[in-house]
């Protein structure tokens, strides 16, 4: 359907565990700044209260965004075929040209962490390794130039 977001489980939790934090913990902290800055007497040039509605306004308007995301989530479905790189797929790569392995995850644009290997589908890597196979040599332009991985092993 136009307009889903796909997400594993573990991305799907990680996403309503935050709008959680932000519509409990954090709408409390930031109304209770709010609060003590208005306090401190006249608001029309009180900076910590200026401070404190951004602040506010900001965390209200990621609630909605993460409200209207979740609303749109579609969760992988674990029976997607293990013999290609879709989403959900972990990749094993070999670099052609430098023998180096390298292994990433490929995920939507929500979830895509590059410091846990977690790459979108959306990124040239990713959107270069959708639908390859094992064994497969991949060439992936970049910026820097054109990158060659073979496909070693894709699991889920």
């Amino acid at each position: 359907m136009p307009g889903d977001i796909y997400l594993t489980q573990e991305g799907y939790e990680k996403l309503s565990g935050e709008l959680e934090h932000l519509k409990t913990v954090k709408r409390r902290q930031l109304s209770k700044a709010v609060g003590e800055a208005r306090a401190h007497g006249d608001i029309s040039e009180n900076a910590e209260y200026d401070a404190a509605k951004d602040a506010q306004a900001h965390n209200e308007k990621r609630i909605m965004d993460l409200e209207d995301k979740l609303a749109r989530v579609r969760i992988l479905d674990k029976n997607i075929p293990q013999d290609q790189v879709l989403i959900g797929a972990t990749v094993k790569l070999k670099d052609m040209d430098t023998e180096e392995k390298l292994e990433y995850t490929l995920v939507s644009e929500l979830e895509a962490d590059f410091n846990q290997g977690k790459i979108s589908i959306t990124s040239p890597v990713g959107s270069s390794l959708l639908g390859h196979k094992e064994n497969e040599v991949v060439e992936i332009k970049i910026p820097a130039g054109i990158l060659k991985y073979k496909i070693i092993r894709i699991s889920r």
